[in-house]
């Protein structure tokens, strides 16, 4: 009896010892994790955004001056130029491909001033020989953007997903009449008292190539719903800004009077992106 439960106590520890060693040798159960897909990442979106042009620059702003007696035409640039504006706005449109890039078509619109300053050695339209001219010219434009973007996200961190993009579309800038008034200045005649002249030059519209690269970082603040905040730089072609006064298309004069040179625009714009659908 004492040997059968010798033997049968042998046996239950090897058994036990077997299950032990096969449940070493078993493989681990796998854990999975949810992941997110290309598909998880598509669907339509809208957008708006508002800007501030940090800098804003353009190049030189020429213009043609008529001589009746002779028909001709001489070439000039102002000697000093001011162009304001500082803020923009932005609607658009755009696709979510995947998780890595996108791309929008937008609206933009933004407005400013100008500001010019013209002296010759000529006198004025009345002045006596031998006195000079100073003339200061004040207009105003306004100017839409058609533009097509693509955009490359770069990861998501913490919710943080930095970007870059580029740009490329059209921008019709429309401006107003241009008004100038010239004082006469003394050279080796006095002036004298002479009057200030005045002078009207309608304003021209006309669509420009414009290009854009931009940079910046997202933030989900909600679901479907992310604050933007970039840089962006443009730059619009130069184009015609005005046409001659009346006394001197009556005189003769034809074609394009003034045209302003490139602008270039550096911009800080901060805007929601809400995808749709």
């Amino acid at each position: 009896m004492i040997r059968f439960d010798a033997l049968a106590l042998a046996a239950a520890m090897a058994g036990a010892s077997a299950g032990i060693a096969l449940a070493a040798d078993a493989t681990p159960p796998e854990i999975k994790m949810s992941e997110v897909s290309v598909k998880d990442a598509r669907g339509w979106y809208v957008r708006g955004d508002v800007g501030y042009a940090a800098n804003a620059s353009r190049t030189a702003t020429k213009f043609r001056a008529y001589d009746p007696a002779g028909g001709d035409y001489s070439s000039n640039s102002f000697d000093s130029t001011r162009f304001g504006g500082d803020f923009s706005g932005s609607l658009g449109v755009g696709y979510q491909f995947n998780d890595l890039f996108r791309a929008d078509v937008t609206g933009d619109f933004f407005s400013g001033d100008f500001n010019g300053r013209i002296s010759s050695d000529a006198p004025c339209s009345g002045g006596a020989g031998g006195t000079g001219c100073s003339m200061k010219a004040r207009s105003s434009f306004r100017a839409g953007s058609l533009m097509v973007n693509g955009y490359i996200d770069l990861g998501t961190l913490a919710g943080f997903t930095p970007y870059v993009g580029a740009g490329v579309g059209a921008t019709r800038v429309s401006w107003s009449s241009v008004n100038a008034i010239g004082s006469c200045v003394d050279g080796t005649s006095g002036c004298g008292g002479t009057a200030s002249v005045s002078a009207r030059y309608p304003g021209d519209s006309d669509w420009r190539l414009t290009y854009a690269l931009m940079a910046g970082v997202a933030y989900e603040v909600a679901p479907n719903i992310k604050v933007d905040l970039g840089y962006r730089f443009s730059h619009i072609a130069g184009g015609d800004m005005f046409g001659y006064s009346a006394a001197d298309s009556a005189a003769g004069a034809g074609g394009t009077a003034g045209r302003d040179g490139a602008l270039s625009r550096h911009e800080i714009r901060v805007g929601l992106r809400i995808t749709t659908w």
